[in-house]
Formats: C-alpha cells, sequence, structure tokens
C-alpha cells in the first residue's frame, strides 16, 4: 500500500534527488579558450601567409618618390624570388642590417619581441631595418655613372630611367663598378634624397646587397586609395 505523500512508486524506486552540480571552472571558461584558440590559429596563419606569400610595409621616407610616397603601404610578395629572378628595374625590400647600417641584435626581451610583432602586423617601421630601393645592377654587371647625359648605363647601354623624380634625378655621386657574384646594385628613385649603394662605396662590399639579404619584391601600393596600383619596372 502506497501512502498519501509517500514518494516510493509502485516499484519500490524513488526519483533522483535533483542535481545540485555546478559547471566547474572549465565549463565557464570554454568560450574564452575557444577564442583564444581561434585568434591563435588566425596568428599562426598571418605568420605563415606572411613568412611565405606576402607582406605589408610602409614607406618612411621620401627616397622613392615619386613611385611610391612616404605614408604609402605596399604589399611585398616574397614568392616572386622563390619561384623566379631578381631582375633590373625591380623595386624590392631588403634587410640592410650588415651592408646599410651596423649589424646590431635588436633587443632580446618578451616586451620588445612583443613590440617588433606588433609593429609588424600593423605594417609600422619601429625599428626596422628593411630598406626599399629599385635594383639598378644583377651580379656581373658593369654599372657606370654617368654619360654626357647624366645617364647611368648597365653594361654599355644607357637605362631610360622614366620613374626617377625629375627635380632629383641628377647625379652628383660618379661611380663606376663591375657588382660582385651573389649580390646587386641598388638606388633610390629620387636620386638627390636617396642614401643606397652610392652612399656606401667605401664600405665593405663596396655598397652592393647580398641576395640573400631580399626580402622580396614590391607589387603595388594598397593604401591611400589615391596612390594605389601596381609598381613600373621598365628601364628601356
Amino acid at each position: 500500500m502506497v501512502l498519501t505523500g509517500d514518494p516510493t512508486t509502485e516499484t519500490g524506486s524513488r526519483p533522483p534527488p535533483p542535481s545540485t552540480h555546478r559547471p566547474g571552472p572549465e565549463r565557464r571558461r570554454s568560450p574564452a579558450r575557444r577564442i583564444a584558440v581561434i585568434a591563435l590559429v588566425a596568428a599562426l596563419a598571418l605568420s605563415l601567409v606572411r613568412s611565405l606569400l606576402v607582406q605589408s610595409y610602409v614607406v618612411p621616407t621620401g627616397s622613392m618618390e615619386p613611385t611610391v610616397r612616404p605614408g604609402d603601404r605596399v604589399l611585398v610578395s616574397r614568392l616572386a624570388y622563390r619561384i623566379g629572378d631578381i631582375h633590373r628595374g625591380d623595386v624590392i625590400v631588403f634587410n640592410g642590417a650588415g651592408v646599410f647600417e651596423p649589424d646590431i641584435a635588436p633587443a632580446g626581451s618578451p616586451l620588445a619581441s612583443a613590440g617588433r610583432a606588433v609593429a609588424s602586423a600593423f605594417s609600422l617601421p619601429i625599428g626596422s631595418r628593411d630598406y626599399l630601393k629599385r635594383v639598378i645592377g644583377l651580379p656581373g654587371d658593369h654599372v657606370i655613372c654617368c654619360d654626357a647625359q647624366g645617364r647611368v648605363s648597365v653594361n654599355g647601354v644607357a637605362l631610360n630611367e622614366t620613374y626617377l623624380n625629375p627635380q632629383g634625378a641628377s647625379e652628383s655621386v660618379r661611380f663606376d663598378i663591375v657588382v660582385p657574384p651573389g649580390r646587386l646594385w641598388v638606388l633610390g628613385d629620387n636620386r638627390g634624397d636617396s642614401a643606397d649603394s652610392r652612399s656606401h662605396l667605401g664600405d665593405p662590399g663596396g655598397g652592393t646587397v647580398p641576395v640573400g639579404r631580399v626580402v622580396g619584391r614590391v607589387t603595388r601600393i594598397y593604401w591611400p586609395p589615391a596612390d594605389a596600383g601596381g609598381i613600373g619596372t621598365d628601364q628601356r
């Protein structure tokens, strides 16, 4: 017989007591953990793209005017020279440490490393030792400045450098150099205001840049919209 108010069923069993279990800290943190994982994966993907395919830089000076101007943001193809060769007239980004400036190791603290990572992610030239110049001479080329018309010649042929800044195109530094194997001779398009290979003629390497220091080829300007477009390489 079942008494009134007795929770016992006819089979003699009782309903389970209400659960008092509360979600542990692991469950409460799961959304935040998922967001952290997504952010980490995105950062790794961005790092992979930057290291293998393309990287963004901001132009800090006017040494390459009018081709690119201070504040322009450019895309640099890292893949271009993995599957192809460097050509005369290419606009490149290269690491100038030990070439155009002393090879001093950057600060190694975690805070400094994080700052460089953030700066690089947002295309900020903070603490950067990268340079943007145009390739004029390839390994083995004989580069001379200048002929009677003030033009640079390579292997006896005067270059038609239509990209030069007309207000700064006059060559004030004379040079006559055979580019060593594995190195490049680079100049800025704003010849009157560019610290380039000419500025380091007396340094080891005679101002030439090792091919191994090249980061990639500048393919286009993407910001600001008024300057957006491809980068010319014509020297004919």
